[in-house]
């Protein structure tokens, strides 16, 4: 059993420490995994590496435990984490845009929308995620650690205890759906 697994089990039993050796010992992992994210979704967000790696870290750790079973399937939840948080930045940015905690009467919806190009992609693509998530949650998770984590088909296979081509076969069933969603 790696330490990685050992630790996670600790984890999941509640021991916190556990999960401060957890970030320890994938920390490089987590910055490499946070340096992607943030380079596919441009530095609009204002947080560096460091910052999102350690904001993954507070949302994990204020979880209490993570239900991972191994390091594929920590690195995917960690993609899952950062790409929420980056979801959350930009729409908070967008809000404060536009007034922040000021109450609004907006009665056209075309006047609430998200100004900058590359801030509204990241918004259209979790929202065409959360519909893939309603049709296939497996698709999500395949899109999650592909294109947010950068894993590999082979270390997805893993994570998912499916076969590469199943892997293969699902990325292509989710860029097929996001590529027809994002181009309406």
């Amino acid at each position: 059993m790696s330490q990685v697994t050992v630790l996670l089990d600790a984890s999941r039993r509640g021991d916190t420490a556990a999960l401060e050796q957890l970030f320890d010992l994938l920390y490089q992992d987590l910055r490499q995994l946070a340096h992607a994210k943030l380079r596919r979704s441009g530095q609009f967000t204002l947080l560096d590496t460091t910052g999102l790696v350690h904001e993954s870290y507070l949302r994990l750790f204020k979880a209490g435990s993570i239900d991972a079973q191994d390091r594929g399937h920590f690195m995917g939840y960690a993609a899952q984490v950062m790409r929420s948080i980056v979801v959350d930045f930009v729409r908070r940015r967008s809000t404060d845009r536009r007034g922040g905690d000021i109450i609004h009467v907006d009665l056209d919806a075309a006047g609430a929308q998200v100004e900058d190009a590359r801030e509204r992609e990241v918004l259209e693509i979790h929202e065409a995620l959360q519909e893939l998530s309603k049709i296939d949650p497996r698709l999500v998770r395949v899109v999650e650690m592909r294109y947010f984590a950068g894993m590999t088909e082979e270390e997805v296979a893993d994570a998912l205890d499916r076969s590469v081509r199943s892997v293969a076969r699902d990325w292509e069933k989710a860029r097929l759906f996001l590529a027809s969603n994002l181009a309406q």
